[in-house]
Parts: C-alpha cells; sequence; structure tokens
C-alpha cells in the first residue's frame, strides 16, 4: 500500500506558475513510477507527466516545455513545476503512484487558470 497526499494547486493568472507537491508514504521502496494525471471537467482523466526509477521522465505534448517533474528522495516527494499556464490546464491534478501491476491515486488538488 502507498499513500499519497498532494499539495500546492490554487487560482492563478495565465502565464503564470504553481508548483504541485506529492508526498508518498507506505511501501514506497516498491514504487516502479510516479507521475501526475489531470482531469478537467467533462474530460477523462489524462496523463500529464510521469517519472521512473531510472529518472526518465515522460510527458504529455500538450505540456512538454512548460511542466517539469522532479522528485526529492529525501522527503518521499514528487513534484510538479508548471510555468506558461493556461486557462487549458484548468483541472484536478492527481498524483500517482504505480507498483506492478497496481496504480495508487491521491485524492487530487484543483488548479484553476483564470484572470
Amino acid at each position: 500500500q502507498v499513500q499519497l497526499v498532494e499539495s500546492g494547486g490554487g487560482l492563478v493568472q495565465p502565464g503564470g506558475s504553481l508548483r504541485l507537491s506529492c508526498a508518498a508514504s507506505g511501501n514506497i521502496f516498491r514504487i516502479n513510477a510516479m507521475g501526475w494525471y489531470r482531469q478537467a471537467p467533462g474530460k477523462e482523466r489524462e496523463l500529464v507527466a510521469t517519472m521512473f526509477n531510472s529518472g526518465s521522465t515522460n510527458y504529455a505534448a500538450s505540456v512538454k516545455g512548460r511542466f517539469t517533474i522532479s522528485r526529492d528522495n529525501a522527503k518521499n516527494t514528487v513534484y510538479l513545476q508548471m510555468n506558461s499556464l493556461k486557462p487549458e490546464d484548468t483541472a484536478v491534478y492527481y498524483c500517482n503512484a504505480f507498483i506492478i501491476p497496481t496504480s495508487y491515486w491521491g485524492e487530487g488538488t484543483l488548479v484553476t487558470v483564470s484572470s
């Protein structure tokens, strides 16, 4: 079992920045990958960014060059730095931890990009 707690969401103007945090606890040493997903109103949940144990990363095309996923192993925390935010980035952002073959999810944090 893995527990995930997100923080850092909020209201930001277009062009602004936010940093989301995801603190992991439990069987963290078994985690194969961690990532961020988002779900906008009326849409399906989609992948935003993933970081594998090797350190390699993967980003959705819509956020590449604007968002950066990183981790602090000492704090068991994964971050999502979001720059140049757009209204279409508005969504609930969920932290995900993958231990083959199971995904664990946080409760989500709302990001609203609006003027």
